[in-house]
């Protein structure tokens, strides 16, 4: 599979990911009855839960995040760089995984502009070591 196939394709599970995003959010948004609000049950805190994930800027940096992945998954079978190295890559991915999730956490399940500048700055020197 070539390089622009894997990006394609991760670009459009990005983009289902995103349009299931919309219909939950408009869905919730049709619904206005505030009785309904009052009594809502453990299914409708679900919408809410999958917003957080969703947000546009969290999706924006898991979805580098994932592409990173796969470049690093091609570079050590290509041979470009040794499974030691892709180790020290994955590593550092997976601490910029995690604190965006720490950020969401402390934000009501959402990324700061400021702090989805941060991340990418971040993966931008994790990628520049990628196929070195």
């Amino acid at each position: 599979m070539s390089k622009s196939t894997r990006i394609i394709l991760a670009t459009g599970a990005a983009i289902a990911s995103l349009a299931c995003f919309t219909a939950a959010a408009n869905a919730d948004t049709a619904s206005t009855d505030t009785a309904s609000a009052t009594t809502a049950s453990p299914a409708a805190a679900t919408p809410a839960n999958d917003w957080r994930k969703a947000h546009p800027r969290r999706a924006e940096v898991n979805r580098r995040l994932a592409v990173q992945d796969a470049r690093i998954h091609r570079e050590v079978k290509e041979g470009e760089i040794d499974h030691a190295q892709a180790h020290e890559l994955h590593k550092e991915d997976h601490q910029i995984r995690q604190e965006e999730r720490d950020m969401a956490s402390q934000n009501g399940g959402h990324v700061t502009r400021l702090e989805k500048r941060t991340l990418n700055q971040q993966e931008n020197a994790v990628s520049k070591q990628i196929g070195k």
